[in-house]
């Protein structure tokens, strides 16, 4: 009797400790499943925001709704790159004194497909313009390349995971400056999966209508609202930019001014 009544006391402790154990780890599951899901949701967060256009007031935030992760973005880069950049040293930039309180003209030059040429201290970026879809913002651009104005004039910022440009055009180099006018907007393409192609030439900006000196230049298929004006496409160059990008971004990171350092010397134009 007594030994069956000890054992059925050992069989209790047994099932008890057994009950605390499974207690014990379904609390560490759950504590688990808890830290992973804010791990996932902060990476959700984080690439959301991957990309800030500036503008020449002040900051636009567009939502890269489809970013995908920077391991993905670094291989894409990495896939693309060409052989290492034979860079010059960067010009010294000039002064920002440059300003018109209202939008040209139209030049001539800009009724018809023309094309830029952006000498920099890395090779030439030549971009072709599209009068018919943008007019007056290429109108802007060729006066602005006539005037001199993008003549010592650095690339300042570079973007490598989900949303692929570098960023061109500010006097300032803070993402801040420009011409003293603005342009409306115009070809803007539909929203969609790399509604921005690689070789898309597109204005920055701070909102609709905010369009004025800086542009970014698409070295991959991107994603972006579509709120940017294109107004050129790459025909020469494109390479030379995948080289600055798998340069990577100045201290780390995917988004801010880039490694290789890439000023343009000289813009200038002529019939395409």
């Amino acid at each position: 009797m007594a030994s069956n009544e000890r054992e059925r006391q050992l069989a209790r402790e047994k099932y008890e400790r057994q009950q605390e154990r499974r207690a014990l780890s379904s609390k560490r599951r759950a504590r688990r499943q808890k830290i992973i899901a804010t791990a996932v949701v902060l990476v959700l967060v984080s690439g959301s925001l991957v990309f800030v256009v500036l503008s020449q007031t002040n900051k636009s935030e567009p939502v890269d709704a489809a970013a995908p992760t920077a391991l993905a973005s670094a291989t894409a880069i990495a896939s693309a790159a060409p052989t290492a950049l034979t860079c010059n040293p960067a010009v010294a930039a000039r002064p920002d004194n440059l300003t018109w309180a209202t939008a040209p003209a139209a030049s001539p030059l800009s009724s018809k497909p023309a094309k830029i040429t952006l000498t920099t201290n890395c090779g030439d970026i030549v971009i072709e313009t599209l009068p018919d879809q943008a007019p007056l913002t290429v109108a802007s651009e060729i006066f602005l390349v006539e005037q001199g104005f993008y003549d010592s004039v650095a690339c300042h910022r570079l973007t490598t995971a989900g949303i692929f440009v570098l960023q061109c055009g500010d006097p300032k180099g803070d993402g801040t400056g420009g011409p003293g006018y603005q342009v409306p907007d115009e070809n803007l393409p539909g929203e969609g999966a790399a509604n921005y192609p690689a070789g898309s030439v597109a204005m920055a900006n701070a909102g609709p209508g905010t369009s004025g000196s800086q542009f970014f230049l698409v070295y991959e298929d991107t994603t972006l609202p579509s709120g940017y004006t294109i107004w050129g496409t790459v025909t020469s160059g494109l390479e030379l930019l995948r080289g600055v990008a798998a340069a990577g971004v100045a201290g780390g990171g995917s988004d801010g001014p880039p490694s290789q350092s890439i000023t343009i010397e000289t813009a200038t134009a002529q019939a395409g």
